[in-house]
């Protein structure tokens, strides 16, 4: 089977192709891991994405995590249009700014001062500066697979696009920058201890994410979690989380909030923006006023906090705060697990779902995956074949083995059986 008529798409990538590197500007988007070309998006609403060709898809990406309330929600339109009729940027102080930083530290109480920034990768680069700034000392830890950036200290042993694309650095990383990052394996915590065990007076911070979803969703295991609280308190060493994926995703107050944990510093982007690019960073009011003006550590952007992303940010916020929004995330998203798990049953084709509420994703190997070294051991032909055979029965998964699906609040019971259809007949068809 082919995939659903795409000529403009094409069209428009040959173009982009000649004036942007690889015709993308994030390299997963070029498709390169399941084949085909990418699909050029004219608009979304609610669950449903449409291409410039007027294919419609059920939307399983979400912009990779920030529309867990559907695209273009009125709600949040309306917010953007009010505020965008006073300015778009003024690179001064404005109230929203305040009241973004107070709605976040209300929803995760860990971060007691809020700096807002313009991305992730901008709020995890500066939390790492933060916390070299307030100890003194240079290493730090990452999670093999696990992707906070593209940052340089953070591309050692990627997962995300580097994943996608075999790529396992970057060039461009200088070797000192490398040399300061030592990596460990996903759910390991012996491998920490030793470490710290042997090095802890160099180490500034260990940086996670709550639950890592570049990997593909790999959950932490019992215990993960506060154990590596308990290392980082006894060491002196910084425990940053990066909760810009699962930030008021997993929960409104985050992974941390799920597991328990209070983390020294907490990084959060996607759906703290309502759709437009906005990030931050916070945690202890003591580390955190090492940040200028008031200490040594710099950090600046023009565009941080700037009004319309406050004001969309705000707005989703508010609208996650509604009763039984994660009761219903937690229900399509259970809904579409037992169905993807069915199908793969009944095709007959070794699989496993790793999910914490509504980020999930569908492996091709038999399980379970725990860390980067189990999920390379899926079937990536086989993904591959799946990703194609889905989009040309009208839904959109991330291009990559190695990236989790979000559930939205704008899906239905009815679109999700409509999902669990497709693979079982995507499965079915081989």
């Amino acid at each position: 089977m082919t995939l659903r008529p795409t000529p403009r798409s094409a069209e428009i990538f040959a173009r982009a192709q000649a004036v942007i590197p690889g015709g993308v500007n994030s390299p997963v988007r070029a498709c390169r891991q399941v084949g085909g070309e990418p699909l050029f998006i004219a608009r979304g609403e609610g669950g449903r994405v449409y291409d410039v060709d007027g294919n419609e898809y059920l939307d399983l990406v979400g912009s990779w995590g920030p529309m867990i309330l559907g695209h273009a929600h009125p709600e949040i339109l309306a917010a953007i249009a009010r505020t965008l009729a006073n300015g778009t940027s003024f690179g001064a102080p404005t109230a929203l700014e305040v009241e973004f930083a107070e709605a976040v530290r209300a929803a995760v109480p860990s971060m007691e001062k809020v700096r807002a920034v313009s991305s992730g990768t901008e709020a995890t680069m500066s939390a790492l500066r933060l916390a070299r700034g307030v100890t003194g000392r240079k290493v730090i830890i990452k999670i093999d697979g696990a992707y906070h950036g593209h940052s340089d200290s953070l591309l050692v042993a990627a997962g995300s696009g580097a994943a996608t694309l075999g790529i396992p650095g970057s060039a461009g990383v200088t070797e000192g920058a490398a040399a300061d990052t030592l990596t460990v394996p996903h759910n390991d915590l012996p491998a920490i201890e030793r470490i710290l065990a042997a090095r802890g007076a160099e180490v500034a911070a260990i940086i996670v994410e709550g639950i890592p979803g570049n990997m593909g969703c790999v959950p932490p295991a019992p215990g993960y979690l506060a154990g590596i609280r308990d290392l980082t308190t006894k060491h002196g060493v910084i425990f940053i989380m990066d909760e810009v994926m699962t930030g008021f995703r997993v929960a409104y107050g985050g992974a941390q909030a799920v597991y328990g944990i209070t983390p020294d510093l907490t990084c959060v982007g996607k759906i703290v923006g309502g759709g437009l690019p906005a990030a931050a960073f916070g945690g202890k009011a003591a580390i955190m006023d090492h940040l200028a003006p008031l200490g040594p550590v710099y950090q600046a952007g023009t565009l941080s906090g700037n009004p319309i992303a406050m004001a969309a940010g705000l707005k989703m916020l508010e609208l996650l705060r509604r009763p039984g929004t994660y009761e219903r995330l937690e229900s399509l998203s259970a809904r579409l697990e037992i169905g993807l798990l069915g199908a793969c049953r009944a095709a007959g084709v070794p699989a496993c779902v790793e999910r914490v509420g509504s980020m999930l994703t569908l492996f091709f190997t038999a399980g379970p995956v725990t860390d980067y070294a189990s999920a390379k051991t899926c079937d990536l032909a086989r993904f591959a074949s799946f990703f194609r055979g889905m989009r040309d029965r009208g839904v959109s998964l991330p291009p990559s083995q190695f990236e989790a699906m979000f559930v939205s609040l704008a899906f239905s019971d009815d679109d999700i059986d409509a999902i669990v259809t497709a693979a079982a007949q995507t499965l079915a068809a081989g």
